[in-house]
């Protein structure tokens, strides 16, 4: 029986063959040794198998969150792919990560059923035989009697190890994870299901990557969130930004990143030997953009538009009312994800049929999709919910145009205590859902700059 070490398991002993097509030397076992011609800063390179991943079935969340950890690490990522469920492939894909990178993590093809070859691929490369482990499926097999289940004869896939592989044994799930030194490259492998994956990363692979980079260093980056403007403007307005930031020697980075509907994030990226600094060095950054941008700014990080307008009211001390008409309640339902938002939102009416804006808003009857009908949806929003301010969207989404006035035409009106009342007018592009998404972030967008004048 093999000994259990925290959470980690060796098999049998090594075989001292090397791999095909690698000449750094045999497979070793045990914590990775850092090589003394090993560079401070290691690369490391992310595989996920899986042919669900190629036909678009599952969106690839983990090759993002390994990323962003090893990020705030101080560990370079270079390099990343996908691979089906196919042996060649996969061991191709694993030959040409260590041939290039110091490290390699693979997510994925760790389950018990016969897609699952990831093990396999792993013998090919490191040229050992998988080999049963009993104590490995004693304990997998006590994860189902523990639960008063019957293991499934297939879940013993999941003890065949690659011998003199590092086990990395599960918390979460019956998936093993694996670990093995290959020369002077280090290989993991992770279980794809993300609780599982990150729990292991977390608990065994990250902290044997730092012991074998040997760095210190963070990398840290900030996203500013921006409304309202192109690109290409964008790019115009940060253009001295951005050749300062070419002249300094410190290495920080300005990235571009179009986010559809959210706008257009400007990402900051240094690199430091502490998070202290770190942040002081984006956070003086963060000023001189926000010193050019102004108002475009609207968020920073994972803080969206509804974020923004709910702070603001908030720190007012103001309470909002929602009129939605070509939106039918997105506005509402996205403020209504702010933690405390009903300290603020007073309430929300979907009056999409011109009746409901006659009879429950006080519009005067006539035309609905107009700068006159905006106001006094917003006068009466604020009316009937009794709130500070009134925020109101009437327009049209398409595809058929109304009243003679074409899709994509949004009209947002913004009123508070009746002695202020503005509205704005909006050409939106897109079918009927992007109309709809894009007019309610430019409603809160609109708001948010009402309340900042």
């Amino acid at each position: 029986m093999n000994e259990i070490v925290p959470g980690v398991q060796t098999t049998s002993a090594l075989s001292q063959a090397g791999p095909p097509e690698m000449d750094d030397g045999p497979l070793q076992a045990g914590p990775a040794q850092v090589d003394s011609g090993l560079s401070p800063s290691i690369r490391v390179e992310l595989i996920c198998i899986g042919t669900e991943l190629l036909l678009g079935q599952i969106v690839d969340t983990n090759s993002i969150w390994i990323s962003q950890e090893l990020a705030g690490l101080g560990i370079n990522c270079h390099f990343q792919s996908k691979v089906g469920d196919n042996l060649d492939r996969i061991v191709l894909a694993i030959r040409t990560a260590l041939a290039r990178s110091d490290a390699v993590i693979i997510c994925g093809g760790l389950g018990p059923t016969q897609d699952d070859i990831t093990r396999e691929a792993i013998c090919v490369v490191a040229n050992v035989d998988l080999v049963p482990d009993p104590e490995i499926a004693r304990i997998i097999e006590e994860k189902f009697t523990s639960k008063s289940r019957v293991m499934p004869i297939n879940n013993l896939r999941q003890a065949e190890v690659p011998r003199g592989a590092v086990t990395i044994l599960p918390e979460l799930g019956t998936a093993p994870g694996l670990a093995l030194t290959i020369g002077r490259k280090r290989l993991y492998c992770v279980p794809g299901v993300p609780s599982e994956m990150k729990e292991m990363t977390k608990r065994y692979v990250f902290p044997d990557l730092v012991e074998y980079s040997g760095t210190s260093s963070v990398i840290a980056s900030r996203t500013l969130r921006t409304w309202g403007v192109s690109e290409s403007r964008l790019s115009e307005l940060v253009a001295p930004f951005y050749e300062e930031l070419e002249e300094e020697t410190r290495g920080t980075t300005l990235a571009f990143l179009a986010s559809g509907i959210e706008g257009i994030r400007l990402r900051l990226t240094t690199k430091g030997p502490s998070i202290e600094e770190t942040t002081t060095i984006l956070d003086a950054y963060e000023v001189k953009l926000r010193s050019i941008l102004g108002t475009l700014v609207f968020g920073v990080d994972d803080k969206g538009m509804e974020d923004a307008l709910a702070e603001l009211l908030l720190g007012q001390a103001k309470t909002i009312a929602l009129a939605e008409s070509v939106t039918c309640g997105l506005v509402a339902a996205r403020l209504s994800r702010v933690p405390g938002i009903s300290q603020t939102l007073k309430g929300a009416l979907v009056a999409y049929d011109p009746m409901v804006k006659f009879s429950l808003l006080g519009v005067a009857p006539g035309p609905v999709v107009t700068h006159d009908c905006a106001r006094e949806m917003a006068v009466g929003a604020r009316r009937l919910f009794d709130s500070t301010v009134g925020l109101a969207i009437t327009g049209v989404a398409g595809p058929d145009s109304l009243e003679g006035v074409p899709p994509g035409c949004v009209f947002v009106g913004f009123a508070f205590n009746d002695q202020r009342v503005e509205t704005t007018q909006l050409q939106l592009p897109g079918d009927r859902l992007a109309v709809q998404e894009l007019a309610a972030i430019s409603a809160m967008d609109f708001a948010r700059k009402m309340l900042n004048e």
